[in-house]
């Protein structure tokens, strides 16, 4: 696999053909904002707090940094005014819905986000996704999928699955940016069991 050369911040930036900008932002030490990005999962693009300005042939577009494939004298800026605007205007939409999440409480304060922009509406879930591609792509269970759509969309357990895989595993509660995930699951279990043997184990 050959090598492009691409700016980054009026940084000169090398990078393998089939990197993403923002694993050859990461590679240069450049900071792009994520919150549904996983180095094990395929880009989602749910978040989009990770968009970028990228110039390529005479062209300027904005575009999310974990999809883009980097190209050979591409121009990328990580921050502008429009930049911010965006990430703020998207934080403070994911501020009504998780308006105590710790992740979004550092990009909070960088973008100068109003916690009380929109009306709270809290489901403690900003449709990440990771949660579900993580346990997709994974670890090939499918035990929490999305259900509903549009405002309405949710995480839910599939309880045959869950029963059988959940307790022993655990590893999507600790990517979850609203740190409701395991609250989440926790719930659908004590309302949905039938029985009490199906119990979390505490951690070693």
């Amino acid at each position: 696999m050959g090598e492009v050369t691409l700016t980054i911040d009026n940084k000169e930036v090398k990078a393998e053909e089939g990197m993403t900008v923002l694993e050859a932002a990461r590679s240069a030490g450049i900071k792009i904002p994520t919150l549904c990005h996983h180095e094990k999962l395929e880009p989602y693009t749910a978040c989009r707090i990770c968009m970028v300005e990228v110039e390529s042939r005479g062209r300027s577009e904005l575009d999310t940094s974990c999809s883009r494939p980097v190209k050979d004298n591409m121009v990328v800026r990580t921050q502008s005014e429009e930049l911010t605007e965006i990430r703020r205007t998207l934080l403070e939409l994911m501020l009504s819905h998780a308006p105590d999440a710790r992740e979004l409480q550092e990009l909070v304060e960088e973008y100068g986000a109003n916690r009380n922009r929109f009306a709270k509406e809290p489901s403690f879930c900003i449709h990440c996704g990771l949660c579900v591609r993580y346990c997709a792509e994974v670890k090939k269970k499918n035990a929490v999928v999305f259900v509903k759509s549009g405002v309405r969309r949710e995480i839910s357990f599939n309880k045959e699955i869950a029963s059988r895989e959940c307790w022993k595993c655990r590893e999507c509660f600790e990517l979850c940016p609203t740190e409701a995930l395991q609250t989440a699951y926790l719930l659908t279990e004590a309302l949905t069991s039938d029985s009490s043997s199906f119990e979390l184990e505490p951690d070693a």
